[in-house]
């Protein structure tokens, strides 16, 4: 069965009726490895075919579907067609021409990447890969179409008819009459990474930035070649989130993800979508940390996010509620200030001062660092007519130690069914992310999980590298001589160094790690937003949601700190494992109970 996107046949209310049968055809007929887009713009300038269809040895396929009988049809040449309609005579493109229009858009854009054409012979420059295009007559038989001499203008073997995408069709003549539909057919099977590079041109929003999913793609001169600027490897969603992120509708949806399974992606996809809507009221995302805000800016910003779009961490939000509708605190004993704040609002919301149903839509990364209040409190500010709320949430990475909801709906959230979860990781090598699961699993009690809220393990990597490092110095003046010679060594292979981490447990630890690199001159930045190349030093509780090429955890013997349990910093010190995309560097001069796990587990490895 062949994968559609965004969705099934039956959720399109703007199919027609012509479409719904050949969508319904394509997925019953086709096999699980064809990939068929419905109505999905395409490229920079958006255009809109019926269908495209892939497959890795059969090529590309282009499809357009009209709805005509052919007493609809009046005249017909090969680049127009003269139509009858409720509203009287109407002059359109012929179908195979649109197909064909679009076809060569297609062809024009990925020829200009050099690893998806012939590099020699006498199809050089050609596309590696077959490529045809057709037209669809669900309303008109074939022999309508012979006796009305249609053949004429749209050849016979450049369309399929009524009678011959019916559900008792043959599957192999359904897929011998498409197929019959190319002007070619050499070309060469295609890899994954050919179908990556694919999406990559045709679907703009499904891509991930080379390195890290926050990194903001370099502005192009419109007379800059594709050939000089593309990545040599390339990131895009994979079909299960791409599938997913197409078919989010209204209402609340919850993600229920291991660290490094693309929820922030997916949430970006949604905020966009929210964008291309163009509703009346904001869109508001929010995360946890002041950092993961910071980052969720950068990345929307450089997406096309304007100035409909909020994005704030949860208690800068609560202040801007405060300061904008002028909200009262009260104090109280031991209180801190963003805690009178976050109570000042949720009154103003329950006595009317804060207006409810303020926006479009609300996405909430890192959910799970959300108390239940606040999750109520946020509800109520989503608009009833939209509905729009999506919740990303992975248990295991829950450092803040909040409560959790008795049940979703005593929150008044209603995601029965319309949850998902991902289970795959494609942030980390399978080597690091073994060695952060297995180091945290024992600090994790699977009978606490519900239905609610499952504790979703992980599934291996899909990547292999390298295998962590772990080394012991005499000193933390010797760790850092070697983590700054580590990062000097990435930075020499081409790694930014803004691409690269150094992860602490407390601020001491940062104070004392920026004067040491600086003191060895390498440029250091304790915010993940600041610009220019500069190493990333940042406490574990700041690198939540992030990810870097190459990361350095330094002093572990110090971990877990004295008056912390040690569940609570081994789930720190696996978030703070989860975010190297390559490289891991873990480093102590003291041992600890931490260490002498570590130790022992990749000893064994």
């Amino acid at each position: 069965m062949a994968i559609l996107l965004p969705s099934s046949p039956s959720q399109h209310k703007k199919m027609t009726q012509g479409e719904r049968r050949l969508a319904a055809r394509l997925i019953t007929k086709l096999e699980d490895d064809y990939v068929c887009w419905y109505d999905v713009p395409i490229g920079s300038k958006q255009l809109q075919p019926d269908f495209i269809v892939l497959h890795p040895t059969r090529g590309i396929l282009v499809l357009e579907v009209k709805d005509w009988k052919i007493d609809t049809i009046k005249s017909m040449t090969k680049a127009t067609a003269e139509i009858f309609t409720d509203v009287g005579l109407k002059h359109v493109a012929n179908p195979l021409e649109q197909a064909r229009g679009y076809a060569m858009a297609i062809t024009n854009l990925l020829e200009a990447d050099p690893f998806l054409v012939q590099l020699e012979g006498k199809h050089k420059g050609n596309l590696l890969f077959p490529w045809g295009f057709g037209a669809a007559l669900p309303n008109i038989t074939r022999k309508q179409f012979d006796v009305a001499g249609l053949d004429v203008v749209i050849p016979s073997d450049k369309v399929i008819c009524s009678d011959e995408m019916q559900e008792s069709v043959d599957a192999e003549g359904f897929q011998k009459r498409l197929w019959g539909m190319f002007n070619y057919n050499f070309g060469t099977h295609l890899s994954l990474s050919n179908i990556d590079r694919i999406k990559w041109h045709l679907y703009p929003e499904l891509r991930v930035s080379q390195g890290t999913l926050f990194e903001v793609p370099a502005k192009q001169s419109p007379n800059t070649l594709i050939a000089e600027t593309l990545p040599d490897i390339i990131k895009v969603m994979d079909f299960e989130q791409e599938k997913y992120a197409r078919n989010l509708g209204t209402g609340h949806r919850m993600i229920h993800g291991v660290a490094g399974s693309g929820k922030t992606m997916i949430l970006a996809f949604r905020c966009m979508q929210l964008v291309q809507a163009a509703y009346s009221k904001p869109v508001l995302v929010l995360c946890f940390n002041k950092t993961l805000a910071a980052k969720l800016t950068t990345m929307l910003r450089a997406r096309g996010a304007g100035d409909n779009v909020h994005i704030r961490h949860f208690h800068g939000w609560c202040s801007d509620m405060c300061n904008l509708y002028q909200l009262d605190l009260q104090k109280a004993d031991g209180e801190k200030t963003y805690e009178q704040q976050v109570a000042a609002v949720i009154r103003g919301a329950e006595s009317g001062r804060v207006p409810r149903e303020q926006y479009a839509g609300i996405l909430i990364d890192e959910g799970h660092d959300f108390a239940p209040e606040w999750l109520k409190l946020l509800v109520q500010m989503l608009d009833s007519n939209t509905d729009s709320l999506l919740l990303v949430y992975d248990d295991v990475q829950s450092i803040y130690k909040q409560r959790k909801p008795e049940s979703w709906a005593s929150v008044g959230i209603n995601v029965k069914g319309r949850s998902k979860i991902f289970k795959i990781n494609y942030r980390n090598t399978a080597e690091a992310l073994k060695l952060a699961f297995d180091f945290v699993s024992p600090y994790i009690d699977d009978s606490k999980a519900t239905e609610d809220i499952p504790l979703v393990h992980p599934e291996a990597g899909l990547r292999h590298g390298g295998a962590p490092m772990m080394k012991r110095f005499a000193s933390f003046h010797w760790e850092m001589k070697h983590v700054g010679t580590w990062l000097g060594a990435a930075h020499k292979r081409g790694v930014p160094l803004k691409r690269t981490a150094i992860l602490c447990r407390t601020n001491d630890q940062v104070n004392r790690i920026v004067k040491s690199l600086c003191d060895n001159g390498i440029a250091a930045s304790v915010s993940a937003a600041g610009e220019g190349d500069a190493v990333q030093v940042l406490t574990m509780h700041s690198s939540k949601g992030l990810e870097f090429d190459c990361v350095a955890i330094p002093d572990l013997g110090a971990l877990p700190l004295p008056k912390v349990t040690e569940a609570e910093d081994a789930r720190l010190l696996y978030v703070a494992m989860t975010r190297a995309t390559n490289e891991l560097l873990l480093t102590h001069h003291s041992d600890g109970v931490f260490t002498r796990d570590l130790a022992q587990r990749l000893a064994a490895n």
